[in-house]
């Protein structure tokens, strides 16, 4: 009967996938691909929970030489067909995730998976049906359901494996081979995704009891690690997946959650159902099931409860596991408890951490204390009723002194202060000042534990960003030296550039921000100049330089320092700049002579030279008695004196300065003034930002103008002269007229 329905089956699935191969309408077969899964899931659910597995249990723990029996004495099967019906089983679980996962990712290794593994999963079940009858099930009724159902879960998945190799020939997919690359990555996610299905029993099943048990408890060395297992698992696991696309993380969650999900229900039959003391309510054992949901369908609210909750509980109950003493280190009991604790305290954790859900806000913590309420007050009702009526339960440790007994003699005392309710003939006991300090004390832990996952989170972002400037890095290095064509990467990009610095069609924008900061600028600046750089305060004056400096990427458009690409060759451009910010940020513990060699060290400057030159602008600046003083004694001007100085110790090409006066006294602003056209007459370029008009005037052989990010005009001081004062200029061209007929009433400027 089995084989006969497994052959029906197969013929519906053969037939399906034909027909779905033939269509050329993509939306349709997108839809179909999906509701492929419905049989496939309808066949699934009602074979794995047709089983009660208690007898299975006990048969498979002695399942290798435990009292003497053998394979064969407790299934009446050989060891061998008995092992690979277990591989089948197990082989089954992954084809079943795979193929229901699939259809809702557009990930070529899950296809590649599920035409050529699900084939290999379907043939062992189809050539070990009866022995994996054998295992799982004794009662006729039962096998005939479980037989059913396996022989249309096998029919559908691998006509599933048909549709998708129909689909790909019609498609043309086979004529190119597919490469070594591909073939081995599909292997190595094969071999992660058998380790997420693996039964729990299947290790004791195989291999048996060991003959010196192990103790898991008390952080014994086996104990600690399983746990250091499970400290390093979710490592593993988020490097693996943190540089892919958010499809491919969202994808190997879902199926991680939903394998695990599917090895800790092998307790689970559907009697089990019908019996409320049965369910999973014990805190741990609810994660299990949330997890996979608020992945599935993005239930944020829910995520939260078991991102503050249950990691904190599974890594309690890990610390204090509550198994049998006894239980051998690689006993079904053990390996089920580490699956359902580990999957608990990690899972969350890493879908904030790979981004699957944001980091949470206070709203979503007042969420998840919410919903532990809610949670909290059922299993305190649910353990008082069926203590009260014979079948005492005790969800979440909150019935008895398991926990009290750890905290010691006080929480003993606490616990046993009860308080009764008689309704007809059942009495409810409860714990009242226990259970109340245990509720809050387990929310105050809540918010400890946002403030670390806080800090890890932190340092997981940082490392991210680290990783993702060093592939920016790794790219940009590759396009320069493709642009270079084999010319040395020191040289620049433009040879013929000689000392000048270039913006074309720039532009930048902040972040997400839809509005550009600047937009499409272009600017000339050449050496021997010394040019001013004009535009109101917020006009994108700063935001110019610091891209120039690189202190800010470029959004769109180059910019070129003598030559020199700032995109892509960063190192190579700020060799050339001397930058002095308008916020200076110097290491005042060091001299400045320290601090003005320190910068020579950056940039490789000769001892002699470095000497030479700072001996040269300690006179200029008049800074030969305090030269060798803290700069924190500095007053503001000195201070400003020493960051020129560490400017030009290297003798830049371009020397930015962004408000280089601010703040000085007059015989300062003649010194810079005079600094400025000396490195000028070298045939260097001066290139500074400035809103002292009369400075500007009498100091610079060109300006330029910007506005709202946009350049307005660049003109020669003479040009500007002919027609009016700068200061009139540059009111007019930022649309400022009321200000210049009002300075012309005053007589301030003529006209």
């Amino acid at each position: 009967m089995e084989y006969l329905i497994f052959f029906l089956s197969l013929a519906a699935s053969f037939c399906f996938s034909f027909f779905g191969g033939k269509t050329k309408n993509e939306k349709f077969n997108i839809i179909k691909d999906k509701l492929t899964i419905i049989p496939l899931v309808i066949f699934f659910v009602i074979r794995y929970f047709a089983v009660d597995r208690t007898a299975l249990r006990h048969d498979l723990i002695g399942f290798a030489y435990k009292g003497g029996e053998t394979l064969s004495a407790a299934f009446g099967i050989s060891n061998v067909s008995a092992t690979f019906a277990l591989i089948a089983a197990w082989l089954s679980i992954t084809a079943f995730v795979l193929c229901a996962v699939r259809p809702f990712f557009a990930i070529k290794t899950f296809d590649v998976l599920a035409k050529y593994f699900v084939p290999v999963s379907a043939i062992l079940n189809i050539v070990f049906i009866k022995e994996i009858y054998a295992i799982n099930a004794s009662e006729a009724f039962v096998t005939s359901a479980f037989s059913i159902c396996l022989s249309g879960e096998v029919g559908c998945t691998l006509g599933i494996s048909v549709y998708l190799i129909v689909r790909d020939i019609a498609n043309g997919y086979y004529k190119d081979k597919p490469t070594f690359k591909t073939v081995g990555y599909a292997l190595i996610c094969l071999i992660l995704m058998l380790m997420a299905t693996m039964p729990p029993y299947f290790i004791q099943a195989v291999f048996g009891y060991m003959r010196r048990p192990l103790r898991v408890i008390d952080l014994s060395p086996t104990h600690r690690v399983y746990l250091y297992a499970t400290f390093a698992t979710p490592f593993f696991i988020y490097f693996a997946l943190r540089n892919r696309s958010e499809d491919i993380r969202r994808a190997a969650m879902i199926y991680l959650t939903v394998s695990t999900m599917i090895s800790y229900s092998l307790l689970y039959w559907h009697g089990n159902l019908l019996d409320l003391a049965d369910w999973p309510f014990h805190l741990c054992n609810t994660a299990m099931y949330v997890v996979p949901i608020c992945l599935i369908f993005r239930l944020k609210k829910l995520f939260y409860f078991t991102y503050f909750i249950n990691v904190l509980g599974a890594l309690l109950a890990m610390t204090m596991p509550n198994y049998n003493e006894a239980a051998n280190a690689l006993s079904w009991e053990i390996i089920h408890f580490w699956v359902n604790h580990s999957c608990a305290f990690f899972f969350p954790l890493l879908c904030v951490a790979l981004g699957l859900f944001p980091k949470p806000s206070i709203k979503y913590f007042s969420y998840s204390m919410a919903f532990f309420a809610l949670y909290y007050v059922v299993v305190l009702v649910l353990n008082a009723y069926f203590t009260a009526h014979g079948n005492p339960q005790d969800f979440f440790f909150i019935n008895s002194n398991f926990i009290a007994d750890k905290l010691g003699t006080w929480a003993n005392k606490l616990f046993n202060l009860t308080a009764h309710l008689t309704i007809g003939e059942y009495v409810y006991e409860f714990h009242p000042w226990y259970q109340t300090i245990y509720f809050v004390s387990y929310v105050l832990l809540g918010v400890v534990v946002w403030f670390v996952y806080g800090l890890f989170f932190n340092v997981a972002a940082s490392h991210a960003a680290i990783a993702d400037r060093m592939k920016k890095i790794r790219l940009d290095k590759f396009a320069l030296q493709s642009q270079l064509n084999g010319r040395n990467v020191e040289e620049p990009m433009n040879v013929n550039a000689g000392i000048k610095l270039e913006l074309k069609n720039f532009s930048k924008r902040y972040g997400a921000n839809k509005d550009y900061a600047v937009k499409d600028a272009s600017l000339s600046v050449y050496g021997g100049e010394i040019f001013g750089f004009l535009g109101p305060n917020g006009a994108g004056k700063s935001t110019i330089i610091k891209s120039i400096v690189g202190i800010q990427p470029i959004t769109e458009g180059s910019i070129e320092v003598c030559g020199y690409d700032c995109k892509l060759q960063p190192v190579m451009a700020k060799r050339q700049i001397g930058y002095v910010p308008d916020h200076y940020a110097l290491y005042e513990k060091l001299t400045a002579r320290e601090y003005i060699n320190y910068i020579a060290d950056i940039y490789g400057v000769s001892q002699k030279d470095r000497d030479e030159r700072i001996e040269k602008y300690v006179k200029l600046f008049e800074l030969e008695r305090a030269i060798d003083s803290q700069i924190r004694t500095y007053s503001h001007g000195m201070k400003q004196k020493v960051t020129i100085m560490a400017a030009l110790v290297h003798e830049p090409k371009i020397w930015i300065l962004d408000e280089p006066l601010t703040g000085l006294d007059p015989n300062s602003i003649f010194q810079v003034k005079e600094c400025m056209r000396e490195h000028a007459r070298k045939g260097n370029i001066v290139f500074f930002s400035s809103h002292i008009i009369e400075v500007v005037e009498k100091l610079c052989d060109r300006i330029t103008i910007i506005k709202k990010g946009h350049i307005l005009c660049t003109k020669t001081i003479e040009e500007v002269e002919k027609e009016c004062s700068l200061e009139e200029f540059y009111l007019k061209n930022i649309g400022a007229e009321d200000i210049i007929d009002k300075e012309k009433e005053l007589g301030l400027i003529k006209g």
